[in-house]
């Protein structure tokens, strides 16, 4: 906290900021802890992969519901409650895990809508309040202190839970890995009441901001870019960690590979952000894009725990190359977009939602091909198809014009 106070100084916004901060910090580590091994909690007491895609369908469908209801609440009632709700379900999920143990499989929805409340909630409110609370002298040093965090979370988390699920026997590793989870939400509660309540005010017009596509064509093609992106998302965000598992049977290697991964996405984001130039965006996107694509190929052909390292290495380098100018594209757009300043929530909600679409249709494609298929045979050629999202970004972002 004394850092922190050098670098931005005294007073209740400060205060306001390093809460935040802690919260954002606190939140990253008991995901990087957990969440990947969620997947390898459920797949080791079942094996199928149809129990691990119903369980992230019902993540990414509750998710976007969630965060449609959190942006009306988030103008009718207040940010701090939506934040401390989002920190609340994502503890009671951890919870649950913790109280049903060998049991999970049988709670598979459950599970997933308690996850897909807490991440729809605190997202939405963190993403509102980080605007809010900061300041155009103090953002810079926020947004590049939370990526630290966020990054340091990202090499420290999965390494230490493998390495403690490894130690110990059967699945007492996992309930000691998820109890600290549970732990760290509990603190964010406790400190989310330290935070000035911020009672909202204003119309909600998320379904007018929907409807907004039809007469903004760059909104339009940015949320068919969401989608796209949303597509590859869908199915990777959790099929990687589970064919590590099957190569190895490890969860350290699993804590490896999400090391190795976070350690060279820290130093891409950080070349990333400072070469890359708004002219550079496009070619940036596609060489992202094209990178991310070749990164699937290389393991859809053959997966091995060699192969799946090195595509950890090629992914981190591709996804700053695309992300980074994406994602500034992307509020580029909604900041020229009708009535951007009073309707900043109602845009972020439709952003949410056209990538959770994606990430909808990608798991239920999933679904389809390990149900009606040879996952041996099926998946290389699903992962190929569905791994194309990212490139596809590229010839929307292309048509957009900025004045």
């Amino acid at each position: 906290m004394g850092i922190l106070q050098k670098v931005i100084g005294e007073g209740a916004v400060q205060k306001e900021l390093n809460l935040l901060l802690i919260i954002g910090g606190l939140y990253s580590l008991s995901i990087a802890l957990s969440n990947t091994f969620v997947n390898i909690y459920l797949w080791k007491q079942s094996g199928d992969f149809l129990d691990i895609g119903i369980y992230n369908l019902i993540v990414v469908i509750v998710q976007p519901l969630i965060f449609i209801l959190a942006g009306r609440m988030a103008k009718k009632v207040d940010r701090i409650i939506v934040l401390r709700l989002g920190v609340i379900f994502l503890a009671l999920f951890y919870l649950t895990v913790l109280l049903v143990g060998g049991n999970a499989t049988n709670f598979l929805w459950l599970l997933g809508a308690l996850l897909g409340m807490g991440y729809g909630f605190y997202w939405l409110a963190f993403n509102v309040l980080t605007f809010e609370i900061t300041e155009p002298e103090t953002r810079d040093f926020f947004n590049g202190f939370m990526g630290v965090l966020n990054s340091s979370a990202g090499m420290i988390g999965p390494i230490s839970a493998g390495f403690i699920i490894s130690r110990l026997n059967q699945f007492s590793g996992y309930t000691f890995v998820f109890g600290l989870s549970l732990l760290l939400f509990a603190v964010a509660v406790l400190l989310s009441f330290f935070l000035k309540r911020r009672p909202a005010h204003g119309k909600y017009c998320f379904v007018r901001v929907l409807q907004e596509r039809k007469n903004d064509r760059n909104w339009s093609l940015i949320t068919w870019a969401n989608f796209c992106q949303g597509l590859r998302e869908g199915t990777f965000m959790f099929v990687i960690s589970i064919f590590v598992f099957i190569q190895t049977g490890s969860e350290l290697a699993l804590g490896s590979y999400g090391l190795l991964h976070s350690a060279v996405a820290f130093v891409a984001y950080y070349f990333a952000s400072r070469l890359i130039k708004s002219d550079m965006r496009n070619k940036a996107i596609l060489l992202g894009g094209v990178l991310l694509y070749a990164a699937v190929i290389f393991i859809a052909v053959d997966v091995t725990y060699a192969r799946l390292l090195i595509y950890a290495a090629m992914i981190a380098v591709g996804y700053p190359l695309l992300l980074v100018p994406y994602v500034s594209l992307t509020y580029d757009v909604i900041g020229r977009a009708w009535h951007a300043a009073e309707m900043r929530i109602e845009y972020i909600v439709v952003r949410e939602l056209f990538i959770h679409l994606g990430r909808i249709v990608s798991i239920l494609g999933f679904l389809f091909a390990v149900y009606y298929f040879d996952p041996k045979q099926s998946l290389p050629i699903f992962l190929l198809i569905a791994g194309l999202g990212h490139t596809v970004i590229y010839f929307f972002v292309r048509q957009i014009k900025l004045t």
